[in-house]
């Protein structure tokens, strides 16, 4: 089993946990608004960690951030294997493609 796999069946598992025993119960108690908020977080301060350039830093925040997006996903019922599903179907298309077929489909530019 994979790192991100396991770390799945980690939240998953205390879900139902007591919000008093388990950061990730507590999180997801307090709804999808509040995960994506940290979610934002921990996305920042990966992001300045990648600016200062230390390479351990950036490995914890990243390791974060990983942790807090699948809480976020969680918390909206967007499971794993929805977003395996997701890279699956992207595979073997370059990024310039699909971001072109995002702008098709949704009729303007994307970022």
């Amino acid at each position: 089993m994979d790192a991100l796999t396991r770390l799945w069946t980690e939240i998953e598992a205390r879900r139902d946990a007591s919000p008093d025993e388990s950061w990730t119960a507590r999180l997801l108690s307090k709804g999808p608004e509040k995960c994506a908020e940290k979610f934002g977080e921990e996305a920042v301060e990966a992001i300045i960690e990648a600016v200062r350039g230390d390479p351990e830093r950036l490995t914890s925040e990243a390791a974060d951030v990983l942790y807090h997006l699948l809480v976020m996903l969680a918390a909206r019922g967007v499971t794993l294997d929805d977003v395996a599903r997701e890279l699956d179907a992207r595979a073997g298309r370059s990024g310039l493609e699909e971001k072109a077929a995002r702008r098709d489909e949704s009729g303007g530019a994307t970022g």
